[in-house]
C-alpha cells in the first residue's frame, strides 16, 4: 500500500527535474498525477513511460488566473477533488548588483514564484479535500540574503509568508500548508546559476556552494522529491505553518 493511494496531486514546475522526480515518486506511491509546465513537449516528455491512467499534463502560465483555474479544473474533472497541489514553478531571474538590476526582471520572477503560488492556492484550497497539503517550493535563499539576486532571494522570502498565512486559513478544514527548502541541486536550474555565479565572483561557483554545505555536495532531485512526499502524506500530520529545510546543513 502506498502513502498516496488514490490520492489526487498537481505539481507545477513539473517538466523539471524536482517536477519530474516528484511525480515518479508519487506515482509509485499510488497518486494521480497533474504535470503543469509551460511547454506542452517538455510536459509530453516528462510524463513519457509513466501509468498513463495516473498521470496527465496540463500547459500553463502560473501567473495568469484564468489558467490556475483551467488547469485545476482540467484536474478535477479528470480525477476529483485535490488531495495535494505541489506549486513547484520556478523562474532564476539574473544575478546582478542592486543599481544593475532590471525592474522588469524583479517583477517577473516575483510574477512565478509568488503570484504563481498565491493564485495555486486562491483557486485551488476551494477545490481540495480537507485533510490535505499544499506545498510551496521555496529554497535556502528563502532563509537568508545574498548580493546579487535580489529577485529570486524576495521571492524565495515571500513565499514563506504566504505559506504562513495560508496555512493559517487552511487549518480548520486540516489542509497542511508548509515550504519546501531545497538548497543546491544537481540540475540544470543550478547549473545556469553557478555559470553566472562564476562569472561574477571570479572562481567556480559550484565548488563555492559545496564549501557552504556541510554535506560538502549538491542534493539529487529524488531527494528533494521525497521530503515533498513527507509533506504530501500523513507521515507529515501534524505538520503545517513549516519550512523543511532540505539544503545539506547550509542554512544551519
Amino acid at each position: 500500500m502506498g502513502l498516496l493511494d488514490a490520492k489526487v496531486a498537481i505539481i507545477t514546475g513539473g517538466a523539471g527535474s524536482i517536477g519530474r522526480a516528484t511525480a515518479r515518486l508519487f506515482l509509485k506511491e499510488g497518486a494521480r498525477v497533474m504535470l503543469v509546465d509551460l511547454g506542452p513537449a517538455d510536459l509530453r516528455r516528462a510524463a513519457e513511460g509513466e501509468d498513463q491512467d495516473r498521470i496527465a499534463t496540463h500547459a500553463a502560465d502560473v501567473t495568469k488566473s484564468a489558467e490556475v483555474q483551467a488547469y485545476i479544473a482540467d484536474t478535477v474533472a479528470r480525477w476529483g477533488k485535490i488531495d495535494v497541489l505541489f506549486s513547484n514553478a520556478g523562474n532564476l531571474g539574473v544575478i546582478k548588483p542592486l543599481a544593475e538590476y532590471p525592474d522588469e526582471v524583479f517583477d517577473a520572477v516575483l510574477a512565478v514564484h509568488v503570484r504563481g503560488a498565491f493564485l495555486a492556492c486562491k483557486y485551488g484550497l476551494s477545490a481540495m479535500n480537507d485533510g490535505g497539503s499544499i506545498i510551496i517550493t521555496s529554497s535556502v535563499a528563502g532563509v537568508r540574503g545574498d548580493a546579487g539576486p535580489y529577485g529570486y532571494i524576495t521571492a524565495k522570502h515571500a513565499q514563506v509568508g504566504l505559506m504562513r498565512a495560508v496555512a493559517k486559513e487552511a487549518a480548520g478544514r486540516r489542509i497542511r500548508v508548509n515550504t519546501l527548502h531545497p538548497g543546491p541541486v544537481d540540475n540544470e536550474f543550478q547549473a545556469k546559476v553557478e555559470r553566472d555565479l562564476s562569472d561574477v565572483i571570479g572562481h567556480n561557483a559550484t565548488d563555492f556552494f559545496n564549501q557552504l554545505i556541510p554535506l560538502h555536495r549538491h542534493a539529487e532531485p529524488a531527494e528533494i522529491a521525497r521530503a515533498a512526499l513527507f509533506l504530501a502524506s500523513d507521515q507529515s500530520s501534524f505538520t503545517t505553518g513549516s519550512l523543511l529545510m532540505v539544503d545539506g546543513g547550509m542554512s544551519a
